[in-house]
């Protein structure tokens, strides 16, 4: 499914209540982005039960049900896991991952809210999600009518909202903050090669469990095999940098606040890195991209990056240049920073050189 508008789980959350309500909708998105979680939710704003089946695991008499002689005809009883004597919410997983015949026995039930003689309470609403081809998961083409009976909207991970959903469920501070530092390391493409681990929502969540069970005390042993094995590799080195910083005490905002100092020790190159990378990604999130849009807080955070990338031009001019490439999304900090920052760093990068 070719995706033209991408929505963050809050904006896919409005839309189901004005959409979902009245029409069946399908969501799209990669693994662990939050789909699952996202109907619960909002089965929950709606007072209503959440019934969840996994379109991958499903056989037909799991959705038609078993038939039964009755008066000397046939009827199929519909399974109790569907069967509701109010509405509630019908959150079909994977349904495009479910046999083609699976997937035909929903045509009914999608636009009719009915299975043979089993019609579905009044109020009741159909959501159906799936992964997209791209990510590597099961998934199959479904028929074009399938496609047709629904409205389709594709998910898109927001570390902003995540952050705050996070904040009231516990997950661990220094996953909280890690991403604040490098907001595009929330989630990544699925990796070309299987069976590798990549950055989602949901595994930087199983990050903060594992966290919570060892305790800060946590084997430099234990911590490889909890990162390496939920995380993109990168990912996973950059958090080992990051710790490493919050057990010496470096960190971004006290270097912008002129309260810490840039690491200089050859075996602190990859803190270095880390902090430079996270300095860069604090930029592009939070500078307006046209120098129009400047305020004031944007005037003392782009002043306070000048003053820290002067002082890291002085020790490492490649760290230095670094800030002002592009991130992992291919973006780099506004070209009104970059013209401004480019009076005074090819001064400084010679007297580094020299």
């Amino acid at each position: 499914m070719n995706s033209q508008i991408t929505l963050s789980l809050r904006q896919v959350q409005d839309f189901l209540l004005h959409v979902a309500v009245c029409r069946p909708v399908f969501i799209w998105g990669p693994p662990g982005v939050g789909k699952s979680s996202l109907v619960e939710q909002f089965a929950e704003q709606l007072g209503l039960e959440c019934v969840s089946l996994l379109g991958s695991q499903l056989a037909a008499e799991d959705l038609i049900g078993i038939p039964k002689i009755d008066g000397g005809v046939s009827r199929f009883c519909p399974p109790a896991m569907i069967v509701r004597e109010r509405g509630f919410v019908l959150f079909i997983d994977e349904l495009n991952a479910a046999s083609p015949e699976i997937q035909k026995a929903f045509y009914s039930l999608i636009l009719e809210q009915r299975i043979g003689d089993y019609r579905l309470p009044a109020g009741t609403v159909v959501i159906g999600a799936g992964n997209r081809a791209q990510d590597g998961a099961l998934a199959r083409q479904m028929p074009s009518a399938l496609v047709n009976r629904m409205v389709h909207v594709h998910l898109k991970a927001s570390h902003r909202e995540w952050l705050e959903w996070a904040q009231s469920h516990d997950i661990h501070p220094w996953v909280l903050d890690y991403i604040r530092s490098r907001p595009t390391q929330l989630a990544t493409e699925v990796p070309p090669a299987k069976e590798e681990p990549f950055s989602t929502p949901r595994s930087w969540h199983c990050v903060s469990d594992a966290l919570h069970s060892f305790g800060e005390g946590i084997s430099a042993e234990h911590l490889d095999a909890v990162l390496f094995g939920c995380l993109t590799r990168e990912h996973a080195i950059g958090f080992k940098a990051f710790l490493k910083q919050v057990r010496n005490r470096f960190s971004v905002h006290r270097i912008l606040k002129g309260e810490g100092r840039w690491p200089e020790a050859p075996e602190d190159r990859d803190l270095a890195y880390f902090l430079t990378q996270s300095l860069r990604d604090m930029l592009v999130s939070e500078l307006p991209r046209k120098e129009a849009g400047v305020g004031r807080e944007s005037r003392e955070l782009a002043s306070a990056a000048r003053e820290a990338l002067k002082s890291l031009a002085r020790i490492d001019a490649e760290l230095a240049q670094s800030v002002l490439a592009e991130n992992d999304d291919g973006v780099r900090v506004p070209d009104w920073f970059v013209l401004d920052i480019a009076r005074e760093l090819p001064r400084l990068m010679q007297k580094a050189k020299a």
